[in-house]
């Protein structure tokens, strides 16, 4: 991909930040993770993509939060909304490391504020479920990391949709 801040029809100022999305937002590992590129200066290995918007260019660019900086003119916005999301990533991973419990049926389960999760391994499928407050999820996991994980999203889920 082409340096797009030599191009002159590309609009270097006027853009809006549509979004700010975590490549690894789902607990992918490293070795799992396909990073972006940013579109306008051609770095490579982006984890925070910030998707911005111009009214005079066709569709969205994919860029890293500095492009997004200078693009929308905004030395702020950018950069909060990825610490957001490195603070979730941070979250995230304590959740993995919080003091699960196992329950007298052989359960993995946690007390969190006011909730209870619950993690049972199917004895059918052999892949886990998860339940939170006893409102059980309809996908299965193969790991019980990757349930964890569900519960902690679902949970974070929960928590924006309150806020608004």
């Amino acid at each position: 991909m082409s340096l797009r801040w030599n191009k002159k029809d590309i609009p270097h100022k006027g853009w809006f930040l549509v979004d700010v999305i975590d490549v690894r937002g789902n607990g992918e590992s490293i070795s799992e993770t396909t990073y972006e590129k940013c579109m306008m200066c051609s770095n490579e290995k982006i984890r925070y993509v910030h998707i911005v918007s111009h009214p005079d260019f066709s569709g969205n660019l994919n860029v890293g939060c500095i492009c997004a900086e200078k693009m929308t003119n905004d030395y702020i916005t950018p950069k909060a909304l990825e610490k957001k999301l490195r603070n979730k990533t941070q979250r995230r991973n304590n959740w993995l490391k919080k003091n699960w419990q196992i329950s007298s049926k052989g359960n993995t389960y946690l007390k969190f504020k006011d909730n209870l999760i619950t993690i049972i391994r199917d004895s059918k499928t052999n892949k886990y479920k998860c339940c939170v407050n006893n409102v059980w999820g309809k996908k299965l996991f193969t790991t019980i990391d990757a349930a964890k994980i569900a519960t902690f999203n679902g949970l974070e889920y929960l928590k924006n949709k309150d806020s608004k």
